[in-house]
């Protein structure tokens, strides 16, 4: 079968042809937000999107209508137009209305309002930034201003402090998917110290990401602190609520995260120059009043000595005159002991005529203990004599 080839013209009269036979397409009311716009010569020339479309517009007459802003959602009443030369599509705008704050911006509000009421805003959750951080995780783009200004911020503020970049979209088709898994990562691997998650300025659609629910689930639950830095300072995104810490630009965020070593060390500097300032005010105001107690004490001391010294004389002299009546009391108990003791001399026994009678060996106490024929020994002061018992 062989096949049938056109003309472009030929294509585009066709395609035109069928728009202008479409009733529906003659008359239509479109809403969408404002993507941009600008007058010349009364026409209005404007784009109309949605999430995933884009239209572009023609009014004539446009005074007759209030301009309506960048961001606006509006209701346009028109035709399709086709311009078959060009091959562009148009809609020719004959009249609108506003409709809104805007579809996105009215999706930022509801997210907004529900995970207030869960709970993922509250100050009493927030986690503390870490006063001296050592590595920074990073979720961004890998190419661009943004990555480069965090390093050269950290770099001239403390060029000890590390950086783990994690790689994600900051824009587009499932980049809300990727910064959500970059902060998942930090958080189960918990190799930083805090999570900066950062992008430069944009469009409300091109900040879609950021107004995302799985990045605010993934934020809410991250272990590590996180600071969002996100857009410009005017920008405000979901995740600016739910992070520890917003700052209003990737640049500020490092300022915020990293510490200075030149502060540190000026405070240093500072709280030492106090401290020995202090202590001279301290010492200088409290020398005379040392030097002055240091003197009463000393008269107190001396004082103390002297009167010690005398009880203490009078302390030994009554234990001097103690100590010599015990020694009498002694030496008299001696001399009655001692001649007790002499009263009991054997040698002063004998020589008062008493002997000790002995058989066999042992002391004879009575005549009882003696039988006719015993021999016993008769102990004289000067020797010993046999006997026999008559």
């Amino acid at each position: 079968m062989q096949n049938s080839y056109y003309s472009i013209t030929q294509i585009n009269n066709y395609i035109k042809n069928i728009m202008e036979s479409d009733v529906v397409l003659s008359n239509i009311c479109i809403y969408g937000e404002v993507a941009t716009y600008s007058e010349s010569n009364n026409i209005a020339y404007f784009s109309l999107k949605d999430e995933n479309g884009l239209i572009n517009c023609v009014m004539f007459n446009a005074s007759r209508f209030k301009r309506p802003s960048i961001g606006d959602v509006i209701l346009a009443t028109g035709g399709i137009n086709y311009y078959a030369k060009m091959g562009k599509l148009t809609l020719n705008v004959f009249h609108i209305a506003p409709y809104g704050k805007g579809l996105l911006y009215e999706k930022f509000l509801e997210l907004k309002n529900k995970l207030e009421a869960k709970g993922y805003f509250k100050e009493e959750i927030k986690k503390p930034i870490p006063k001296f951080v050592k590595t920074i995780g990073v979720v961004s783009s890998p190419t661009g201003a943004v990555i480069q200004d965090i390093r050269n911020v950290t770099r001239r503020r403390n060029n000890s402090v590390n950086i783990v970049l994690y790689p994600v979209k900051v824009q587009g088709v499932g980049s809300e998917n990727e910064i959500a898994k970059g902060i998942e990562y930090f958080s189960k691997q918990k190799n930083v110290d805090v999570v900066i998650v950062a992008r430069g300025g944009g469009s409300l659609e091109e900040l879609q990401p950021f107004n995302s629910e799985i990045v605010a689930d993934a934020t809410y639950n991250c272990e590590i602190p996180i600071v969002s830095a996100v857009g410009h300072e005017t920008d405000y995104t979901i995740i600016d609520f739910v992070s520890d810490l917003r700052a209003p630009t990737p640049s500020a965020a490092a300022e915020l995260v990293v510490w200075s070593k030149e502060e540190f060390k000026s405070n240093i500097l500072t709280l030492f120059t106090r401290s020995y300032n202090s202590l001279n005010l301290v010492l200088n105001s409290y020398e005379s009043d040392t030097l002055n107690a240091f003197n009463v004490c000393a008269n107190n001391l001396n004082n103390k000595i002297n009167l010690t010294f005398k009880e203490t004389k009078n302390y030994f002299e009554k234990i001097d005159l103690l100590f010599n009546n015990v020694l009498n009391i002694f030496e008299h108990k001696i001399l009655i002991n001692k001649e007790k003791i002499e009263g009991m001399n054997p040698d002063n026994i004998y020589k008062m005529g008493y002997v000790k009678v002995l058989k066999d060996n042992k002391v004879v106490k009575s005549a009882k203990d003696c039988v006719v024929k015993d021999m016993l020994k008769i102990n004289f002061k000067d020797g010993l004599v046999d006997v026999e018992v008559k």
